[in-house]
């Protein structure tokens, strides 16, 4: 999920979105939730779907935003599996995607993937210190040749990469992984993530 994300898309045609993106908008909205994956990253998240053979993960449902976006993308028959912490959240997140069989939404901490994968593709984003402490660990949560998302960086002009005016340590873990190769891709004047790759072993 994004800071402001949900109002990013008031400069979005909506009939530019997926009907399943607009519903999971619509709830945010409707429950003053500002945290929504924003439209650049949901692009991403849509087309990286659809490379998933069996199974995708997201950490940090929010109201189904960035879900949605995945689902849409994803290939027939492919396996979805959202945690979310907070209850409401995640139930209604549920209600939305109820009529997807293929798409779960539980509530849980981040650390449930790790019952739920390995993963093609997965989203961190949200779910305590998956993705800033670098505790999760992509080769047990990822497939060899699966896609990692780490989202909500900002793009930075000097190698390493600053934040506050200090190396970032956190987008650093990632793109320093061993047991990846991982590219930090700009999205935005204000927005870039994280794209990696699990290696195959060799």
């Amino acid at each position: 999920m994004g800071t402001d994300g949900t109002g990013a898309y008031d400069a979005v045609d909506g009939r530019d979105l997926p009907g399943l993106v607009a519903a999971a908008l619509r709830a945010a909205r409707e429950n003053g939730f500002p945290n929504s994956c924003r439209p650049e990253q949901g692009r991403l998240l849509q087309v990286l779907a659809g490379g998933a053979r069996l199974r995708i993960g997201e950490s940090g449902t929010g109201y189904g935003v960035g879900l949605a976006w995945l689902a849409t993308g994803a290939r027939p028959g492919t396996e979805l599996v959202s945690v979310e912490r907070a209850p409401e959240r995640a139930a209604a997140a549920a209600r939305l995607f109820s009529g997807l069989p293929r798409v779960r939404v539980l509530t849980a901490d981040w650390t449930e993937l790790y019952a739920h994968g390995p993963y093609d593709l997965l989203v961190l984003d949200g779910g305590g210190q998956a993705k800033g402490g670098g505790t999760a660990d992509p080769e047990r949560l990822l497939t060899p040749g699966g896609v990692l998302v780490v989202d909500d960086f900002t793009p930075s002009a000097h190698w390493p990469p600053l934040h506050e005016g200090r190396p970032d340590d956190a987008r650093l873990h990632w793109l320093r992984h061993p047991a990846l190769r991982a590219v930090d891709l700009p999205l935005a004047a204000d927005l870039s993530a994280v794209v990696a790759v699990r290696k195959h072993q060799e």
